[in-house]
C-alpha cells in the first residue's frame, strides 16, 4: 500500500506537466501555414514563385501543400520510434505506463532539444540534446522523470541490453532512431544504458536527417518533418529542461497566438535578417538551425522563471516570428530542390 501512495502522486505530477513537445502540435501547424502565407505576400523577399512552380509541378495547390507540410510538422510529436525499457522488467514502451495512449509523454520528444547550457556532447555535436546529467536548469519534472525512469535503457534490439528479468525489445531505437539522428557523430550502446545519463541527440540532427531524405526524394511529408525544428525557438528546448514553466508557456503561446498577433508579418520580415540564407545547393541545414537555437537561448530565458503575461508576450513576439522566419528560409531552399 505504501508503494501505491508513493507512486500515484509521482505519476499524476508527471502526467500534468511532462510533455516535452516544445511548441504545441497545433502551434507547429500554424507556424508553417503562416510561413507559407508570408511568402505569398512577400514574393520579393522570398522564393515564393519558385516554390509555387515546384508545388504545382508536384500536383498540389499551394493550400494543399501548406496543409501537408503543416501536418508533417505536427506529426513528429507522435512518432512511435523511441522505446525505453524497464531496468528490472525489461519491458519496452514508447511512453510511461500512466501516459500510454495519451498526448502527455512520448519518449520520442526527447530528441527535440538542443541544449546551449553546456558545450559539445559525447557524440561530438557542438550542442547536445536533452541530458539530465549535464543539466544546469533541472526542475521538478526533470527530477521526477529521472526518478521514474532511473536506470531504464534505450531499446537496442534483442540480445543486447536487457532488464534483470528479460528483454522485450520492440523496435531497436538505438539501431534505427538514434542511428538516423547520429548524422556523422559517434555513439555506443553504453551511452544509453541508464536514462539519467542518456546523451540524446540534438534536434538539428533530426532535421538534417529528414532534410537529406527530402533532397533524395522530395515529399511534402518529409519536408514537414524538417519544419518541426522550430522547436529550437522554444527556449525550454535550448535550456534543456522539461520543467521551469515548460508546459504552461507552450499552452500560453497556443492560447494567445492570434489575439496577441504573434505572427505579425512585420516582425517576421525583421526576423529573416537573423538567419543566413541557405545556398541554392546547400545540403546541410544545421548551421542555420543553430542560429535559431542561439537566438532563443539568448533572448528567451525569461519564460523559464516567469509566467507573467507581459513577460511571455515579450518573449513570444520574438520567438514565434523567428520560428516563422526559419520555416521561410527552409522553404526557400526546398523551392530550389522542387524546381528541378
Amino acid at each position: 500500500m505504501k508503494a501505491v501512495i508513493k507512486l500515484v502522486p509521482l505519476a499524476l505530477a508527471m502526467a500534468a506537466c511532462l510533455p516535452a513537445k516544445a511548441w504545441n502540435t497545433e502551434t507547429h501547424r500554424q507556424i508553417v501555414l503562416d510561413a507559407v502565407q508570408f511568402m505569398k505576400t512577400h514574393p520579393n523577399q522570398t522564393k515564393y514563385a519558385k516554390l509555387l512552380a515546384g508545388v504545382n509541378k508536384a500536383g498540389y495547390t499551394m493550400d494543399q501543400f501548406a496543409a501537408a507540410i503543416g501536418q508533417g510538422a505536427h506529426d513528429v510529436d507522435y512518432f512511435q520510434d523511441t522505446y525505453l525499457c524497464g531496468a528490472t522488467t525489461g519491458n519496452c514502451q514508447t511512453s510511461p505506463a500512466w501516459g500510454a495512449g495519451s498526448d502527455l509523454a512520448r519518449y520520442t520528444s526527447y530528441w527535440h532539444f538542443q541544449s546551449h547550457t553546456h558545450g559539445a556532447d559525447v557524440h561530438g555535436n557542438d550542442f547536445g540534446g536533452y541530458n539530465y546529467q549535464k543539466m544546469n536548469n533541472a526542475g521538478d519534472i526533470d527530477t521526477l522523470a529521472a526518478t521514474w525512469l532511473v536506470n531504464d535503457y534505450l531499446d537496442d534490439g534483442p540480445g543486447n541490453m536487457g532488464g534483470w528479468f528479460g528483454d522485450s525489445s520492440k523496435y531497436n531505437s538505438y539501431g534505427i532512431t538514434e542511428a538516423r539522428y547520429r548524422q556523422g557523430s559517434y555513439s555506443t550502446r553504453a551511452m544509453y544504458e541508464d536514462y539519467q545519463a542518456f546523451p540524446f541527440q540534438p534536434i538539428d540532427n533530426l532535421g538534417q536527417y529528414f532534410f537529406s531524405r527530402f533532397l533524395q526524394a522530395p515529399s511534402a511529408q518529409t519536408l514537414g518533418f524538417v519544419l518541426h525544428t522550430t522547436d529550437l525557438l522554444q527556449p525550454h528546448h535550448t535550456f534543456g529542461t522539461l520543467a521551469n514553466n515548460h508546459s504552461g508557456w507552450e499552452n500560453w503561446v497556443t492560447d494567445y497566438y492570434n489575439s496577441e498577433k504573434l505572427n505579425d508579418p512585420a516582425l517576421v520580415l525583421a526576423a529573416l535578417a537573423d538567419f543566413t540564407p541557405l545556398a541554392a545547393n546547400a545540403t546541410d541545414i544545421r548551421a542555420m538551425l543553430t542560429q535559431g537555437g542561439t537566438y532563443s537561448y539568448k533572448y528567451g530565458g525569461a519564460v523559464l522563471s516567469s509566467s507573467d503575461h507581459a513577460v511571455r508576450r515579450g518573449v513570444a513576439k520574438k520567438m514565434v516570428p523567428h520560428s516563422i522566419a526559419l520555416v521561410v528560409r527552409l522553404l526557400d531552399r526546398a523551392a530550389e530542390r522542387m524546381a528541378i
